[in-house]
């Protein structure tokens, strides 16, 4: 981003006045956060339980930690905003948006407790854990059958 300051540069040949200063600004890359104009960009991971349920989660923001509510049923690259917590405008008007991508975050281990309960939920939801494969030939021939 550049800046020109009129007048305040150095004086010219001879005593012509004051050139203009020009400020050249370059952005170092955070950790965590990723600006887009105004807007403040950020992803954080959050349990399948609380997408499904819903909740709060503490997010970090530029100027420390703030609440962000999870609605139930979040789906997982669900962009959240936090209005008025982005960058402020150059020209002073208001301040951008910190948009928050949710992320589910799968286990990849879990206990023998949670395996039954997750296997009860696919019970109840109807929804086969290992569905039966058929052959390519079972399937030609259900397909042709009468029942």
């Amino acid at each position: 981003m550049r800046f020109r300051v009129p007048g305040m540069g150095d004086a010219g040949p001879n005593g012509a006045g004051y050139g203009d200063l020009i400020i050249i600004v370059h952005v170092k890359d955070h950790d965590i956060f990723v600006r887009k104009e105004n807007h403040i960009l950020l992803s954080i991971p959050i349990p399948f339980t609380m997408a499904a349920l819903g909740g709060d989660v503490e997010v970090p923001t530029l100027e420390g930690k703030a609440r962000l509510n999870i609605p139930r049923g979040t789906p997982s690259g669900k962009i959240l905003k936090m209005a008025g917590l982005g960058m402020p405008d150059v020209h002073g008007y208001a301040k951008g948006d910190q948009l928050v991508k949710v992320t589910v975050d799968v286990p990849k281990k879990i206990s023998t407790e949670q395996e039954e309960l997750l296997r009860k939920l696919a019970d109840l939801e109807k929804t086969p854990v290992m569905p039966h494969k058929r052959s390519f030939f079972t399937k030609i021939k259900d397909l042709f059958s009468d029942e």
